[in-house]
């Protein structure tokens, strides 16, 4: 696969969804693929002088992500692309959240992506060529109720990119977000729940909204769909600010820069018919 930055890639989350399929499509195309995820998963060797190794990374842990990094480049000569994959979801009413579980959202998927950037992207700007992914969603785009935290931790991820762009682009390194809908993967499953929420106020209008969700997420589309999009913004010199997954997702993503917040918002409210009381 013929690409305007390099062969090595480094993947946050690549145990499972997103991150796995796209590891394993990398390797594929002979990409040298380092994933990280918290259980180390040893070594793998593809066709096509690729492979994927996995290492043992927790992203909420700064010392952990500069580990993980130094061992790469102990291996290898850079690291060429970072995708940002890891990620976790909490949902409950905002009334219900604590700061506790809010910093514990953000921690993982802003933070989280923050620490990679500090520890790859000094690397990509001394050899002024890189490129930077990370996983937002259409969730930071449009907040889904009763999943605020986690749409406030994606939005994050939108500014952080945006920023980056302006920062980054002296030194002709590229940064993208990269926006699924509801995929089908493991991410249902592993969504957490807000301690107020077991008894939450919101009654019905909290299961809905999250069966809701749920159901939108087990008949979504499967994680190829989303490493399609990340392979096609490798292979672009200058990717755009940001890419939605999908035409469904596209086309909410463009109303979005159209109507104002009251119309947004009423396109959320048939969309989880549920939310209000």
């Amino acid at each position: 696969m013929v690409n305007p930055y390099g062969n090595v890639v480094f993947i946050t989350g690549a145990s499972s969804g997103i991150g796995k399929c796209t590891a394993q499509a990398l390797a594929d195309k002979g990409f040298h693929v380092y994933g990280t995820s918290r259980k180390s998963i040893g070594f793998e060797k593809r066709a096509n002088d690729g492979f994927i190794r996995m290492l043992q990374m927790d992203v909420t842990y700064e010392k952990s992500v500069k580990e993980a990094v130094k061992e790469v480049l102990d291996c290898e000569d850079s690291i060429d692309i970072l995708i940002n994959c890891a990620g976790t979801g909490i949902a409950g009413a905002v009334e219900e959240c604590s700061g506790e579980e809010a910093l514990r959202q953000m921690d993982t998927n802003y933070a989280g992506v923050v620490r990679t950037i500090s520890a790859v992207a000094p690397g990509m700007r001394e050899r002024k060529c890189g490129l930077i992914i990370n996983i937002g969603s259409v969730g930071g785009v449009y907040s889904i109720p009763f999943q605020t935290l986690y749409s406030s931790s994606k939005f994050a991820v939108e500014a952080l990119t945006q920023g980056l762009r302006i920062e980054l682009a002296p030194f002709n390194v590229k940064a993208v977000t990269v926006q699924p809908g509801d995929i089908n993967t493991g991410f249902t499953n592993a969504r957490t729940f807000t301690k107020k929420s077991q008894n939450s106020a919101y009654g019905k209008a909290f299961k809905q909204s999250v069966k809701q969700m749920e159901y939108d997420e087990e008949n979504g589309g499967g994680p190829e769909e989303v490493t399609k999009v990340i392979l096609k913004m490798i292979r672009k010199k200058n990717p755009p600010v940001s890419v939605a997954v999908g035409g469904k997702y596209k086309l909410l993503v463009f109303f979005k820069r159209l109507f104002s917040q009251r119309a947004v918002e009423k396109i959320m409210t048939k969309m989880y018919p549920k939310s209000k009381l």
